[in-house]
């Protein structure tokens, strides 16, 4: 009796707990600290239940028009239903990685990593990819008693094959796009200008002339605001 007295206590730590079970039954769970008795006829297996902290390695993903990118994504979890979580699945992280993996493929594939030409949601928004990624996360964990706080992609970038041609189409893009504002500000001091010299009556220009001085302004307002190396 003392032998079976002795071999049934145990310490409980704080961010751990035991699940108990008999011949592959559950029996019960210990989330007590200090020391404790169970009954040494239980199998007992402990389970850690602290916040934790997962980093992925870069994950391969792709996003809306198809394009090969790579994604680091960063889980903070716990286990919250022991019984589940300790009965459900044998390896906790690696269940969490396979969940991680199918959950950044359904979200990273709504959206385009840039839009070079247009002003449109993308993957760039790490807040939005975020919150989507940790609703969906959360859903698939719960039925195994994982508990998911937050999944954030902490790098989304281009697959190492693609990476040099996207870098150089997102270069190409934000040159077109200064190109377009600066020609933008320069029609519209030209327009102000030659309204004003017709106006104060400096100037009295028919069409010809006014279309000949419109193409001179121009020409000479963009060289100056590109610094004299490009032509309209």
């Amino acid at each position: 009796m003392v032998v079976l007295a002795l071999g049934g206590l145990g310490r409980g730590r704080v961010g751990y707990a035991w699940v108990l079970t008999l011949f592959g039954d559950y029996r019960g769970s210990v989330r007590r600290t200090g020391l404790v008795w169970v009954s040494p006829l239980l199998l007992r297996r402990r389970v850690d239940v602290r916040l934790r902290h997962w980093r992925s390695e870069p994950l391969p993903a792709v996003d809306a028009n198809g394009t090969a990118l790579r994604v680091v994504v960063l889980v903070v979890w716990r286990i919250k239903d022991t019984v589940r979580a300790a009965l459900g699945i044998e390896d906790h992280e690696a269940y969490l990685s396979a969940q991680v993996e199918s959950a950044m493929a359904r979200v990273l594939s709504q959206l385009p990593a840039d839009a070079f030409h247009e002003d449109a949601p993308t993957l760039r928004n790490a807040e939005a990819v975020g919150d989507a990624l940790t609703r969906m996360l959360k859903a698939d964990c719960e039925p195994v008693g994982v508990e998911v706080y937050s999944a954030q992609p902490t790098g989304i970038e281009y697959a190492p094959e693609v990476a040099a041609a996207m870098q150089r189409r997102r270069i190409a893009a934000i040159d077109a796009k200064h190109r377009d504002s600066v020609l933008t500000s320069v029609v519209d001091a030209v327009d102000d200008t030659v309204n004003r010299l017709t106006t104060r009556g400096i100037v009295d220009l028919d069409d010809y002339e006014r279309k000949a001085l419109v193409k001179d302004l121009t020409v000479a307002f963009y060289t100056g605001r590109t610094g004299g190396g490009d032509s309209a």
